[in-house]
């Protein structure tokens, strides 16, 4: 049995990927990161995007959310989970010498198959790991060439 071919090559959470790149070439301290965060991106939590069977499984990494602070949503064949990671010390007075985790808002979207639907999707959250199984999601058709012409006009 051969390697699967992967659908969601150069379609993932293109915006996240960007972001995520950006910051890596940028460097810079702490305070500069904080600068480019905004309430929409506070932080974009990890996820593996995988097949199971015929199945297409997408795991994203919150640890530190609640359950209920996570929203799932499916719109026009774009997945997207967003929520909020909340620190619970905004009331103490502190002094951090490192801090390394980002709180607040997340959003991460991907670009589903054509013809996903609610009905195929199946959520669960445990240990801090949303894991989203799409029925049937891993078994795409190929995709369809389209020949070019050699003249415009």
């Amino acid at each position: 049995m051969g390697k699967a071919r992967n659908p969601f090559r150069g379609l993932i959470d293109h915006m996240s990927e960007m972001a995520r790149m950006r910051e890596y070439a940028e460097g810079g301290g702490q305070a500069q990161e904080d600068q480019r965060r905004t309430h929409a991106t506070a932080w974009v939590p990890t996820t593996d995007i995988f097949a199971r069977g015929d199945d297409l499984v997408i795991r994203c990494e919150l640890a530190g959310v609640r359950q209920e602070d996570i929203d799932i949503s499916l719109v026009n064949g774009v997945l997207s989970i967003s929520g909020e990671r909340r620190s619970g010390l905004d009331d103490e007075e502190l002094e951090f010498f490192t801090r390394e985790r980002y709180f607040g808002h997340f959003r991460r979207t991907i670009a589903l198959p054509d013809g996903v639907d609610a009905s195929r999707l199946d959520a669960g959250f445990e240990d801090g790991l949303l894991e989203i199984n799409v029925k049937g999601g891993a078994n795409l058709p190929e995709p369809q060439r389209v020949r070019i012409r050699s003249q415009v006009g």
